[in-house]
């Protein structure tokens, strides 16, 4: 018989042994199934079509290269259809196929009782798309409905059982063990996915005849479980059940303790009832929905509890050690305890006769331990003495008072420096899409001044019964929520404030490099119309609060305005090489009135107020020439003629109508005249800086098409 997922010496993702593939009368694959005994294939009831005489169960997992395919029929009394409860919850959905040829008992699977919750498992199916059979992940989240059924989280969004996967075995991936069967998987209308299984203690409960086949201790002691003697109804005391059953139910209390004193047959009584009816295997239709017995609110799910353990003369080790069997801890030669502390697991936790054991102290500890991590206690204490004291201080009203002191201090860091960060951000800028959050901190104001009214506020008894139950004080988990939730929105909203804030950093900069290149290419003069857009996005990038997106709109006006300039007029308007604005035509291109080199080869030429031709340009008294250009003058590089006449950069006096010479720098391909900057190909005209293809012009920098 294979244990577990195959044994310790098969990879855990082999193919199973167990694993049964399951086709209809049609031939179709109808579903999958778990091999219990050599003739016996577990499936789901909506798997087994009940009209068919003969059904077809497939061994993928078999030793060989073929999949021997045996012929099965539905064991009539074992088959437990589907069914929904007022409520819509299902119940049921098991079946029995017996094989018409015996497979080995070598490649059977028992079922194994195991705490499921938190566990990561696998299930082995047959989609459609992989009819051959693959492995499916997921992570078993808790207790879903009232027959006890698990909810299992996919690993990821492929990995949600499919039709071919019903009735699969859900395997314990740290054990191997076969803890629950799928029973189906769906996306709900906001696109959550889900699968289901029925856990072993459900599969049992419906189907007794597997218990032979079925490994693992019960999840309740036999000294806990319901007598015949029980049933009576004067033996069910109401406020008490209604109570154990809130708690089995989740009511929100991590830990509950109360006394059950022996010879309280009616305290005793209802005790045993609300941990058997909360127990999957334990739970039968015939123990619930009597009007006598299970008056509103006394019935809790099943599935409440995932142990229940009777203390009296038992160590605290050995109850650590039942706790373990039932979580399913591997490593027996270390401690219990150790075991249970490394694993970190959580489970809904029952004691009884806590201060009936060998040593209550070391139970307690014991529990202390789960409590941290997060497991939820149900304490019975026989006498409401030291050791009832003593719990409740180490389990119940310690940790409350530790639990209230963390929120406090939590509170106050909301409403002190977390929201005077808020505060100093909304000095700074304008939220913009940002809900207002005024209501959250006066939220947060009054929880805290609650808990600080409670702090000095002790526990006490409820009921009179010994009943240690949280003082009357603030809701500590409703206040967490919302310290939860302010606390994510204030962060949330400082971090858009920064972001903000960041913009507003960077638009200020934007504008400041702008401005310095725009001043630089008015060298000294005034631009009234730009100005204008400059001081409006400065005075809105000043202002506190900044509205970030008006300043990004008038920090983005001056931007294109001076872009525009540049695009007008070169690189930078009215800084570039030539006449009043540029090198080209008109008062803003590169092609500008004279471009390059026109009028007397400099003198209007590199010669504009600005330009590289003006009083300090290339051309007028300080420039490359004096006034006729590259030629003489008083600061100027060469004489009259420039750098040559004839072959030089002018003609008739060396420059005289520019940079126009017959091979300088501009005949018909150069800077000047007929080829240069001002005319015929040059930089003013077809082919330079300011025609056609050059600076200005239809093409150029001033002109048409470029830039």
């Amino acid at each position: 018989m294979a244990a577990g997922g195959g044994g310790p010496a098969v990879s855990p993702m082999a193919t199973p042994s167990w694993a049964v593939r399951i086709r209809g009368a049609d031939g179709e694959i109808a579903g999958a199934g778990i091999l219990l005994t050599p003739q016996w294939v577990l499936t789901c009831a909506h798997v087994v079509d009940r009209t068919a005489d003969v059904m077809t169960a497939e061994f993928v997992g078999a030793v060989g290269h073929g999949v021997p395919a045996v012929p099965a029929r539905l064991e009539r009394d074992a088959y437990v259809p589907e069914t929904l409860d007022a409520d819509g919850d299902p119940s049921g959905d098991v079946a029995l196929l017996r094989l018409e040829r015996p497979r080995p008992a070598e490649e059977t699977v028992r079922l194994h009782r195991l705490s499921a919750p938190n566990r990561e498992v696998r299930m082995y199916g047959f989609p459609y798309e992989h009819n051959g059979g693959i492995w499916f992940r997921a992570t078993a989240v808790g207790v879903c409905g009232r027959d006890g059924q698990v909810q299992l989280i996919p690993a990821s969004p492929g990995e949600l059982a499919s039709p071919g996967c019903s009735g699969a075995g859900v395997a314990d991936s740290d054990t191997g063990e076969v803890i629950g069967m799928v029973l189906s998987g769906q996306e709900d209308r906001h696109g959550n996915r889900f699968s289901f299984m029925s856990p072993v203690e459900t599969i049992v409960r419906h189907l007794p005849r597997l218990d032979p086949v079925t490994t693992g201790p019960s999840a309740v002691d036999p000294q806990l479980r319901s007598t015949a003697d029980d049933i009576l109804p004067e033996l069910l005391d109401r406020p008490f059940a209604q109570r154990l059953a809130a708690w089995l139910r989740d009511d929100g209390s991590q830990v509950k303790i109360s006394v059950v004193r022996h010879g309280d047959a009616a305290r005793e009584a209802t005790l045993r009832r609300a941990i058997t009816l909360a127990d999957r295997e334990l739970r039968t239709p015939v123990s619930v929905d009597r009007a006598s017995l299970d008056p509103p609110g006394t019935v809790p799910s099943a599935g409440g509890h995932d142990l229940a353990v009777y203390a009296e003369g038992r160590t605290s080790a050995g109850i650590a050690e039942r706790i373990a069997e039932r979580l399913g801890l591997p490593h027996p030669e270390e401690a219990p305890l150790e075991r249970i502390r490394a694993a970190r697991a959580i489970l809904n936790l029952v004691v009884v006769g806590v201060d009936e054991a060998v040593d209550p102290l070391g139970v307690l500890d014991l529990l202390d331990v789960l409590r941290a991590d997060g497991s939820r206690l149900l304490l019975v204490l026989r006498t409401a003495g030291d050791c009832h004291r003593r719990a409740r201080e180490q389990l119940l009203t310690g940790p409350e008072r530790g639990r209230r002191a963390r929120l406090v201090e939590r509170l106050k860091e909301i409403t002190g420096p977390l929201a005077e960060d808020l505060r100093e951000r909304l000095a700074a800028v304008a939220p913009q899409g940002l809900r207002p959050l005024d209501s959250d901190l006066v939220a947060a104001h009054a929880a805290l001044a609650d808990l600080l009214r409670a702090a000095d506020a002790a526990d006490h008894d409820g009921e009179g019964q010994g009943e240690a139950l949280p003082g009357p004080g603030p809701d500590l988990a409703r206040y967490e929520r919302l310290a939860d939730r302010v606390e994510g929105r204030l962060t949330a909203g400082v971090a858009a404030l920064d972001r903000l804030r960041d913009r507003r950093d960077e638009l200020a900069g934007r504008l400041r490099s702008y401005q310095v290149m725009h001043q630089h290419s008015l060298r000294g003069e005034e631009d009234p119309a730009v100005d204008g857009l400059y001081l409006r996005a400065h005075t809105l990038l000043r202002a506190r609060p900044c509205d970030v997106r008006a300043a990004e709109a008038a920090v983005d006006a001056y931007t294109r305005r001076v872009d525009g300039h540049a695009g007008a007029t070169g690189p930078v308007a009215r800084d570039v090489h030539g006449a009043r604005d540029g090198h080209g035509r008109g008062d803003d291109g590169r092609g500008a009135r004279p471009g390059h080199g026109t009028g007397d080869g400099g003198g209007d030429g590199h010669r504009s107020e600005d330009g590289y031709g003006a009083r300090d340009g290339y051309g007028a008294r300080d420039g490359y020439g004096a006034q006729d250009g590259h030629g003489p003058g008083d600061d100027g590089r060469g004489a009259r003629p420039g750098h040559g006449t004839g072959d030089g950069h002018g003609t008739g006096d060396g420059g005289g109508d520019g940079q126009r010479a017959g091979d300088g720098y501009g005949a018909r391909d150069g800077y000047g005249a007929r080829g240069g900057c001002g005319a015929g190909d040059g930089c003013g005209a077809g082919d330079g800086c300011g025609a056609r293809d050059g600076y200005g012009l239809r093409d150029g920098y001033g002109g048409g098409d470029a830039s």
